[in-house]
């Protein structure tokens, strides 16, 4: 689904610095989505809280429940986020567009109704002696987060660019601006105002998707059908997500490195700050990872496998692999060399950045190691990816199973050996899991054209 990748590289086609600044630029604002622009908001809406006549206390209590909001609707929705993509393109490539908008409503019931269940649940655990309104703002956020994100699954299949990043501003902008206007009412207002926010992306998005797939019935649960499910596909989407966040809820409840914060939420300060920070810095990686993974390796694949199909010489075929080996490769390059440069200058900036914002130096060593966890994570993700469009369902279940494992053992065992070693253990396990990935994409590649022609003869 790199329809928005060749509209953006037609930019770069013109051949000029102010274009190639605008289509990396809304390449970084697209394939960044709501996840990490949520970050920027959200710190936004709590900075400014400050400095209005909100309590510290309560902008705190703000940041975390956004970010457990985060956390949960992420993991929840990784259920559907891989196998329904893959549902999609299924489709698209059957021409069958017609069913795509009724199974879409399918799956937002299904969101929905397993995100009411949830947040009930969790309204009456994780929240006692808070307000009721807290509690049902709490319950509304977390319903459109879960429902957001499966939305969010069809930008990059879209072509009118700009409309998205029009609504990304405007849902943004409508977030901070509706929680600073709210801002008296204290935590609830605030909560007012990012459900406002999301709210507006959500229906805007999905008016867009009205707009591009018109259905032909209102509602249907195709994407269900047992023989169009992959599995695999529902464990790496859970487990990858289950995987981001592992470190952090690690920190969260542990006695060591957390305090309570609101209901029976906790939170790390001195763990929390850097790694969100940290995050921000992917979306430089994430724009060359759209130009160029979702677009360049995209068309390199189409070429290999219509070769296979239309039974192209052996001599071209190779050259077609050849060539996809090359595009992946240097995909995974220019990625690494973006976001390193970006993880340089950050190492440059970083003591001043954490002062304009107000967080103590004390913080660099963790942001550092943070920087590089995330750049690395970023690295993942791209091998990710090369794999699903090789069809690598085993391998990508393995990736996420290794992240999750050793995140949660590389993170129990640094917070046992002091401060000075918080951060490595998310850094160490996004590392091992990036090598281990590397390892197996270049024998996949070894073996694809023996892996290729053994299915064409099944």
């Amino acid at each position: 689904m790199a329809g928005i990748g060749f509209e953006l590289r037609r930019i770069l086609k013109r051949d000029s610095f102010l274009n190639l600044l605008e289509a990396y630029g809304l390449a970084g604002i697209i394939s960044s989505g709501p996840w990490v622009l949520s970050v920027l908001g959200v710190m936004l809406i709590g900075i400014i809280s400050l400095s209005l006549t909100v309590a510290g206390s309560e902008v705190v209590q703000f940041l975390v429940s956004v970010t457990y909001l985060m956390a949960i609707s992420l993991t929840l929705s990784g259920l559907f986020q891989h196998v329904f993509t893959r549902w999609v393109a299924d489709r698209l490539y059957n021409n069958q567009h017609t069913i795509i908008l009724p199974n879409l409503m399918g799956l937002i019931w299904v969101s929905t109704l397993m995100s009411v269940t949830l947040g009930m649940i969790a309204m009456i655990w994780l929240m006692p002696d808070t307000s009721k309104m807290y509690r049902l703002l709490m319950l509304a956020n977390f319903v459109v987060l879960c429902n957001l994100w499966p939305v969010t699954i069809f930008l990059s299949s879209m072509k009118s660019y700009r409309r998205i990043v029009v609504v990304f501003t405007l849902g943004y902008a409508t977030a901070v601006v509706a929680s600073m206007v709210l801002a008296r009412f204290g935590l609830e207002g605030l909560l007012t105002g990012l459900l406002l926010g999301h709210s507006l992306l959500f229906f805007s998005f999905f008016y867009t998707i009205i707009r591009q797939y018109p259905g032909d019935s209102l509602i249907r649960f195709d994407f269900s059908d047992r023989k169009q499910i992959f599995p695999a596909l529902i464990l790496t989407g859970l487990l990858f997500n289950a995987a981001v966040w592992a470190d952090k809820v690690i920190f969260w409840f542990h006695p060591d490195t957390s305090q309570p914060i609101v209901g029976l939420l906790r939170a790390s300060v001195i763990y929390d700050l850097p790694i969100f920070l940290a995050y921000l810095s992917i979306i430089p990686g994430m724009a060359v990872f759209l130009v160029r993974m979702e677009t360049d390796f995209a068309e390199a694949y189409d070429h290999f496998y219509n070769a296979v199909r239309e039974g192209d010489t052996l001599a071209r075929i190779n050259q077609f692999r050849d060539r996809m080996v090359i595009v992946a490769r240097n995909g995974i390059y220019e990625i690494f060399k973006v976001q390193g440069l970006t993880v340089i200058l950050l190492f440059f900036w970083a003591e001043e950045i954490l002062t304009a914002i107000g967080i103590s130096t004390l913080y660099l060593p963790l942001f550092y190691i943070d920087l590089v966890g995330v750049s690395i994570q970023l690295l993942l993700l791209a091998i990710q990816n090369v794999l699903f469009y090789l069809d690598a369902r085993g391998i990508n279940v393995t990736l996420c199973t290794l992240f999750f494992a050793s995140n949660i053992v590389l993170t129990l065992i640094t917070i046992e050996m002091g401060a000075s070693f918080y951060g490595y253990g998310f850094a160490g396990a996004t590392l091992i899991s990036a090598l281990t990935g590397l390892w197996l994409l270049s024998r996949k590649f070894d073996q694809l054209e023996y892996e290729t022609f053994m299915l064409q003869g099944r």
